[in-house]
């Protein structure tokens, strides 16, 4: 099996939005996979579908303003604007008929086969449905407003993004007028599937979960809401708006204030760049939704099936373990073992910082668990009367957050507290706008950045007198200062007590806080300033090698790679025959393996149970390796237009470590898709005793 890139043939590079399409392919790929858990498989359905909101929302979204604006701006591999929508369009039609094939033909059946039931209205019994309308009347109705969508004089109203609608045709009894009208699904207030009670199971006695999505409960009990109308049709529909937040910081006395505003407006809605509609939708519906809202016949999309399953992973929530993965909780690294905070208010046998101040530490999440690594870091710092500061980047931050907790708790204590909070970090500024004022409120001192640049880096300071001194302990990772996500997403982290990397730690964050205007560092490679042209540098040191004979290589592994400077730098390497691996989860416009461009490099993408999500970049040196990490892609955004850093690994048993972990990374013959010559990703083709990184990872190896 193999999939589509995007590339053409004699081209350099290939296209971002293809290459991205074809990864999130990989992820519907998983969903459909017999081998993947039932509901496994609806999970892996409903982060498809969520990747592709978030595309529509946000690239998908700028090629249609391009096109708007006549822009002559051009893909890196030479496409228009409307090109790509094109392309883009015809590359997810199959994919979209394959997720709703896969629900409806294999994964519902099976589901309901092993006594987990999504069941439609028409299969319940009388008792059944006469519960869900007592449920309707009284859980659903209350909430409920029929908005007219053809008034003549009166605007079409606003549809919400992401919103499920349904559209109600009716005719007045008395009247035999013809009006359309939209009902809004109320999925704040409700699941979007119901739960039938045990009672109720009737001949399906033996069934774990029986539920029925919201919108057929809703469609068959619709004549108590409107009551003395005829109803000639139901349909579903749901729109895709452009979510990008256009913000002139520049302008804004008040950053909080501007994004506040800027959330609102992204609220009141950007242009519809999709409208799906349920199969069955009368041409007559679909005519006055499209004209109401002005889209085009290109932005629609009949869906032949249930709208919006990114719900679908509602269904985590049951009781099924033998239709799960097995649960899986990481360790705590042997180093730390020790230093844990009892329960009951007993203190560790060791201080973490005792630990820190012996050798670095390598944490690989979730394998190290992040409750006992970086959470007990910051919450010994919080505690520890030796602690005099602790200074922190926050980009994503989950909604229970103990890091939060160990901030307000540290503040409370007297201790200098300073959390930079991104509030540009895209869909989470609104819960990142709540955290920075109740921190604010509880004394830490928060800043928002650099005007003009994201911070996007992760990185964490504490500042501990000892022995009349003060001593920098330093955090720096590839991933959020996130408990939740910390679970899903492989990431690296580095704990020391370098003094050199304390006082890069502590430049950056006078940088962080407009103190200084700091362009060189000792240790860390940072975006804006040194990032891109280092790693220009650490290629050319790899091809002068193999131009002299002297051993050379790369090994890089990372989100994305579509910085045209750099693929074109990983060209030069191939043609002086350097070696290069690459681990790409997402979009690549790198080729791989063609003949006098990409002959030596390798491309491949690990998708599995967590999502790769570390930034890693191997140099081989002549033997002598330099090993770096940290939160940047190679993207022009996170190059040229983030606050990013790169921390190097010197501890010479860690490099050790890091070079087994890309060697098991790169022998994953099941979760591995390669990137062929041709431009598309060839599946894993597992044989017995095939290796998984991310299984051997979870075994401890």
């Amino acid at each position: 099996m193999s999939m589509d890139g995007g590339w053409v043939k004699g081209q350099r590079y290939l296209n971002r939005e293809l290459s991205w399409i074809a990864f999130n392919q990989r992820v519907l790929e998983l969903a459909v996979d017999t081998k993947t858990p039932l509901l496994e498989q609806a999970k892996f359905s409903a982060i498809f579908s969520n990747n592709l909101d978030e595309f529509f929302m946000v690239r998908v979204a700028s090629l249609i303003a391009q096109v708007e604006s006549q822009s002559s701006r051009c893909s890196i591999d030479g496409r228009s604007a409307e090109q790509q929508l094109e392309a883009v369009q015809k590359r997810l039609e199959p994919l979209l008929k394959q997720q709703q094939q896969h629900l409806n033909r294999r994964l519902r059946p099976q589901l309901e086969r092993r006594g987990v039931g999504i069941l439609d209205h028409r299969q319940l019994s009388r008792r059944q449905k006469d519960w869900l309308a007592s449920f309707f009347r009284n859980k659903i109705q209350p909430v409920l407003t029929a908005t007219r969508l053809n008034t003549p004089g009166i605007p079409f109203p606003f549809i919400s993004s992401l919103s499920l609608n349904l559209a109600v045709e009716v005719r007045g009894q008395a009247s035999g007028n013809r009006e359309l009208i939209r009902i809004k699904l109320p999925k704040k207030n409700s699941p979007r599937f119901i739960t039938l009670p045990e009672a109720l199971h009737g001949e399906r006695s033996e069934a774990i979960h029986l539920c029925v999505p919201l919108e057929q409960v809703m469609e068959h009990n619709l004549k108590a809401l409107l009551p003395g109308r005829q109803i000639t049709s139901v349909s579903v529909f749901r729109v895709t708006r452009d979510a990008d937040l256009a913000l002139r910081e520049e302008e804004a006395e008040d950053l909080m204030e501007a994004m506040q505003t800027s959330l609102r407006r992204r609220t009141a809605g950007g242009e519809v760049v999709r409208l799906e509609l349920s199969a069955g939708t009368p041409a007559a519906v679909q005519r006055q939704l499209t004209a109401g809202m002005g889209v085009p016949r290109a932005r629609v999309n009949r869906v032949d099936g249930l709208l919006g399953l990114d719900d679908l992973m509602e269904l985590q929530g049951i009781n099924a373990p033998t239709l799960k993965q097995p649960p899986f909780r990481g360790s705590t690294p042997a180093p730390l073992q020790r230093c844990q905070s009892p329960e009951e208010g007993r203190q560790a046998s060791e201080s973490i910082f005792r630990v820190i101040r012996r050798g670095d530490v390598l944490l690989h999440h979730p394998f190290d668990r992040f409750e006992t690594t970086v959470e007990e870091f910051i919450h010994q710092a919080s505690l520890d009367p030796s602690v005099q500061a602790i200074k922190i980047t926050l980009y994503r931050v989950s909604k229970d957050s103990p890091i939060i907790a160990s901030l307000i708790a540290a503040a409370e204590e007297g201790k200098q507290v300073l959390a930079l909070v991104e509030l540009k970090a895209r869909f989470d500024e609104d819960n990142n706008i709540r955290w920075a004022r109740q921190l604010e409120r509880s004394g830490v001192h928060v800043v928002y950045g650099v005007i003009g640049l994201k911070t996007h880096t992760k990185i964490a300071l504490v500042i501990r007198r000892e022995k009349g001194t003060l001593q920098a302990y330093s955090h720096v990772g590839t991933g959020n200062y996130n408990s939740k996500t910390a679970a899903l997403y492989t990431d690296l982290g580095l704990l020391s007590a370098d003094p050199a990397l304390g006082q890069d730690l502590i430049s950056l964050f006078n940088y962080l806080t407009g103190f200084s205007k700091q362009s060189a560092y000792r240790k860390l490679l940072v975006a804006p300033t040194t990032l891109r042209a280092e790693m220009l540098k650490l290629i050319d040191r790899e091809i002068e090698h193999a131009r002299t004979g002297l051993p050379s290589g790369i090994k890089a592994k990372m989100n994305a790679l579509v910085d045209q400077g750099l693929i074109d730098k990983l060209y030069d390497a191939s043609a002086a025959g350097v070696k290069i691996e690459l681990i790409v989860r997402g979009a690549c416009s790198c080729t791989s393996g063609i003949a006098g461009l990409s002959e030596t490099i390798r491309v491949r993408s690990i998708v599995g149970r967590f999502l790769e999500h570390s930034r890693l970049f191997w140099f081989e040196n002549n033997g002598q390796p330099q090993v770096w990490f940290g939160s940047a892609d190679w993207m022009p955004r996170n190059l040229d237009r983030r606050v990013e850093a790169v921390v190097p690994v010197e501890n010479q048993e860690l490099v050790g470590r890091i070079q087994q972990l890309l060697e098991l990374y790169l022998q994953d013959n099941q979760a591995s898709w390669h990137l062929q010559s041709d431009g598309r990703y060839r599946a894993p083709e597992p044989a017995q005793g095939g290796s998984s990184a991310q299984v051997q990872l979870m075994r401890g190896v």
